[in-house]
């Protein structure tokens, strides 16, 4: 008798630990994906593309409504995955490829002037609505949510983007994960670097580019920006962010992979 009450309590345990995984992991399926492909940022593309997880996975993006999440947590993790999904699929369905530029019709300026990037592609199907990267990234984690921090977390598969995470994001630690995103890709001097003696603060074009997201002038976008770095530089550009000068790093396009 003992035996069966233990084993039925052990089934309620580990029943409850798997609800509860469920319930906050809701991406675990990516994250073990991300996990086994992405190292320091990078990504094995050779091996991804030959793993279908990435399939099912997106499959479940697919049958999904985000609007049913709980919270709005839940919902830009869930958006900024599925950019992040179908961007890596995007890549390998075209692999080997050296940028993310090469699933362009017409090239990148060619293409944006069309209209006719990857970006503006409308081959992603959420809840039965064809969406777009550009839609995922615009119209709805920037519109809707009003979160710049989204730039430091939806990653181009370019070099200059800001570092794949080898996890996924999950509305429960998301805010936590965002501000790692973000102190990664300034603290990172092949995207953004900070010359104390000179004033200068060299940049990323993602700063320009979406600069109203950031604040209204540069002296704003700067003092945003401090706040994601180390002590000495953050406390000289908050006490002289009137003397302090921007300028723009140029933007690597090849492709974020394992070489």
């Amino acid at each position: 008798m003992m035996k069966i009450v233990n084993m039925f309590l052990g089934i309620l345990f580990f029943g409850s630990v798997s609800l509860a995984q469920n319930k906050n992991d809701q991406h675990l399926l990516f994250t073990q994906i991300l996990n086994d492909y992405v190292h320091d940022g990078l990504v094995n593309y050779i091996n991804l593309k030959e793993d279908k997880r990435l399939d099912k996975y997106l499959e479940q993006l697919e049958n999904t409504n985000p609007d049913n999440l709980r919270t709005d947590e839940d919902k830009l993790a869930f958006w900024i995955n599925a950019y992040n999904a179908f961007t890596l699929k995007f890549i390998i369905e075209e692999y080997p490829v050296e940028s993310i530029n090469d699933l362009h019709w017409g090239g990148l300026y060619l293409g944006t002037l069309l209209g006719t990037t990857v970006w503006d592609d409308e081959k992603i199907i959420i809840n039965g609505t064809k969406l777009s990267l550009n839609n995922i990234e615009h119209d709805i984690a920037r519109k809707k949510f009003n979160e710049e921090r989204v730039h430091f977390a939806m990653v181009c598969a370019s070099y200059s983007c800001p570092q794949l995470r080898d996890e996924a994001y999950e509305g429960f630690k998301l805010n936590k994960q965002l501000n790692e995103q973000a102190r990664l890709f300034f603290m990172d001097e092949t995207k953004n670097n900070f010359d104390l003696k000179k004033r200068t603060a060299y940049l990323s074009k993602i700063l320009n580019w979406y600069s109203s997201d950031f604040g209204n002038d540069d002296q704003s976008i700067l003092l945003y920006v401090s706040q994601f770095l180390d002590r000495e530089i953050a406390n000289d550009i908050r006490r002289n962010s009137s003397q302090w000068e921007i300028d723009h790093l140029s933007y690597n396009w090849d492709l974020n992979e394992i070489k």
